[in-house]
C-alpha cells in the first residue's frame, strides 16, 4: 500500500479537488482509517475478503478503496451505469459480502442488498467510527478486481495485488514525470485502470492534485485547461474528438495555444487514437498527445517518450520494469516489421482470474501474458495493428489490420468516424466491410475506395460500405465491432 504511506509525506498538500472542496492527505488518510475501522467491526482483518462499492467521481471513491485496502480487503468498484442484472453477476461472482455507497445510489443497490443478504454501509452517514486496529497488509495480498468487457464471453474478474498495482504506478510516475506540483482532473470511471491508476493512484502516489470532475461537460473540460491550474490531463480518443468539435462550434475556434502552454503532459488511451484526431488537437492546442498501450490485465505496457518523439499511429516503447515480446501463430518470436501478438511480464501483470484457474493458465506461456493483441516494431516504436478477434480481419488469406483502413478513412474530410470489421464470407473467409458516419456531405462508396486505393496500393479494400447517425458504442466510448457488424 505504498500509494496510501506516501501521503504522510504531503499531509497539508491538497490531495482531492471534489463538488468545490479540497481535501487533503492529512483528511483522506484519516477519513479513510475511520471507514477502514468501521469495516472491521468486530474482526481484526478482512484477509482479502472482496468489498464492492459503488460511488461517483468524488471524494468518497477514493476514501472507500484506501479504507478497503487498510482493512484487508479486495477493492471491487462497481460501474454506476450498469445494469443491475450486471451489478448483481459481479456481487454474485466475487462472492462480496459488503457494498458501500452513499445517497445517490443507496435506493437503486438496497433491493440486491436485500435479496443477497449483504451488508449495506452509506458514506453519506456520520456514524461509522469504531475503536479499532488495523492489520499489516503485505505487499504480495490481493488488492483489487476489475472486470473485462466480456466481449466473448461472461466477464472475467482480473485480480491485482498491492505488488502489481504498486509497480504499475511506479513505471508510469518514472516515466511520465509526475510531481507533487501536478494537477489533474479526472473524468473517466472509475471502474477501469485508465482512470483509477493512471489518473488518480499516479496523482496521489505524487502528492498531487487530482480533481474529480462529476458529470462529462466539454465545455466545463475547457474552462478547467484554460484556468491555468491543471497541467496534465488524461482521457480516451472520443472526449478530444468531442473537444475538438466543441472548440469548433461553442468556442467559436478561439486561439488558445497560449493559454495551454501551462499544461506539460496530455495522453490518450483506452482505444487507438486516430491520426487525424492526434494533428487536429496539435493545430487547436500546440500539444501532441502521448498515445500510450495497457489493459486491465497489465495496466499500462508501451508508452511513446515523454521526452522524444511522440510517433502518430504508434504507442512507442515498453515501459519502466516491462518486457515485451511478439510472437506469430507457431510460437516464433518476432523482429522489426513482422506482427505478432503481444506478450507481457514484468511485476505489472496481475496475479489471477478470479475463481478461474483454467482461464488463468490458458493465458499464460512460459511465464508471458498472452495479451490476444497484434502489433508490429517500426524502428523501435510499436504500432498496435488491432484485437486478433475483431479487428484483425482474415480474408482471401490475408491477414488485414482494421485500423490501418479506419486510419486512412478518417483522413477523408466527408467521414467523421468510421468502423472496419470483417464479415462471414463464403468466397472470402471474411468480408473487409465499412460503417460510417459521415460529414456534412455524404461520399458515395466509390469516392471512398478510390480514396483508399490511392493511400494503400495493394491492400484489401472494403467491399461493402453502410452509412450511419451513429455507431454502436460501450462504456469507455469505444466503438464496439461486435455490435457494427450487427448493422450489416
Amino acid at each position: 500500500m505504498k500509494v496510501i504511506n506516501k501521503a504522510s509525506r504531503h499531509l497539508n498538500q491538497t490531495a482531492i479537488l471534489s463538488g468545490g472542496v479540497k481535501y487533503t492527505y492529512r483528511q483522506l488518510l484519516r477519513d479513510s482509517q475511520i471507514l477502514a475501522r468501521f469495516l472491521l467491526f468486530n474482526s481484526k482483518d478482512l484477509n482479502e475478503a472482496p468489498v464492492a462499492f459503488m460511488l461517483g467521481r468524488e471524494y468518497h471513491y477514493t476514501v472507500t478503496q484506501w479504507a478497503i485496502w487498510q482493512a484487508g480487503g479486495i477493492a471491487v468498484p462497481l460501474h454506476t451505469s450498469h445494469p443491475l442484472e450486471s451489478i448483481k453477476y459481479v456481487l454474485e461472482d466475487t462472492g462480496s459480502k459488503i457494498l458501500i455507497t452513499n445517497d445517490q445510489f443507496l435506493e437503486q443497490l438496497r433491493p440486491i442488498a436485500d435479496e443477497m443478504s449483504l451488508r449495506l454501509i452509506n458514506v453519506d452517514e456520520n456514524n461509522l467510527s469504531l475503536n479499532t486496529g488495523l492489520p499489516q497488509i503485505s505487499p504480495d495480498r490481493k488488492a483489487m478486481i476489475l472486470y473485462t468487457s466480456g466481449t466473448t464471453s461472461k466477464p472475467k474478474g482480473v485480480v491485482t495485488t498491492h505488488n502489481n498495482i504498486n509497480h504499475q504506478i511506479q513505471s508510469l510516475v518514472e516515466a511520465w514525470h509526475w510531481s507533487k506540483e501536478d494537477h489533474i482532473i479526472n473524468i473517466l470511471p472509475l471502474h477501469h485502470v485508465h482512470g483509477i491508476i493512471n489518473i488518480m493512484s499516479c496523482a496521489l502516489w505524487s502528492g498531487a492534485c487530482c480533481e474529480f470532475l462529476e458529470e462529462w461537460d466539454p465545455g466545463l473540460i475547457w474552462e478547467k485547461l484554460l484556468s491555468g491550474k491543471v497541467n496534465v490531463f488524461m482521457a480516451v480518443p472520443t472526449i478530444y474528438y468531442k473537444l475538438i468539435r466543441y472548440w469548433e462550434e461553442d468556442l467559436n475556434e478561439k486561439p488558445v495555444q497560449e493559454l495551454l502552454k501551462h499544461i506539460r503532459l496530455m495522453v490518450s488511451g483506452s482505444a487507438a487514437l486516430p491520426i487525424p484526431v492526434m494533428e487536429m488537437w496539435k493545430s487547436i492546442t500546440g500539444h501532441t498527445l502521448l498515445e500510450r498501450y495497457g489493459m486491465t490485465e497489465i495496466g499500462m505496457g508501451l508508452s511513446n517518450p515523454y521526452l522524444g518523439e511522440r510517433r502518430a499511429g504508434h504507442v512507442g516503447q515498453p515501459l519502466p520494469g516491462v518486457t515485451i515480446q511478439l510472437v506469430d501463430e507457431d510460437g516464433v518470436v518476432q523482429e522489426e516489421n513482422k506482427p505478432g501478438e503481444i506478450q507481457v511480464k514484468g511485476s505489472t501483470v496481475f496475479h489471477s482470474y478470479w475463481n478461474k484457474p483454467e482461464a488463468t493458465k490458458d493465458t499464460f506461456s512460459d511465464g508471458w501474458f498472452k495479451t490476444g493483441d497484434i502489433a508490429d516494431i517500426n524502428n523501435g516504436y510499436y504500432r498496435i495493428l488491432g484485437r486478433n478477434s475483431v479487428d484483425i480481419i482474415k480474408s482471401g488469406g490475408y491477414k488485414i489490420s482494421a485500423l490501418e483502413i479506419e486510419n486512412i478513412l478518417l483522413e477523408h474530410p466527408q467521414v467523421r468516424e468510421c468502423a472496419i470489421v470483417g464479415i462471414p464470407d463464403d468466397e472470402w473467409g471474411e468480408m473487409v466491410s465499412c460503417c460510417i458516419i459521415p460529414g456534412n456531405d455524404r461520399p458515395d462508396s466509390a469516392t471512398l475506395k478510390e480514396w483508399l486505393r490511392d493511400r494503400m496500393p495493394g491492400y484489401k479494400i472494403p467491399r461493402n460500405y453502410i452509412f450511419r447517425d451513429a455507431l454502436p458504442k460501450n462504456a469507455m466510448g469505444k466503438v464496439s465491432k461486435n455490435e457494427v457488424k450487427k448493422l450489416f
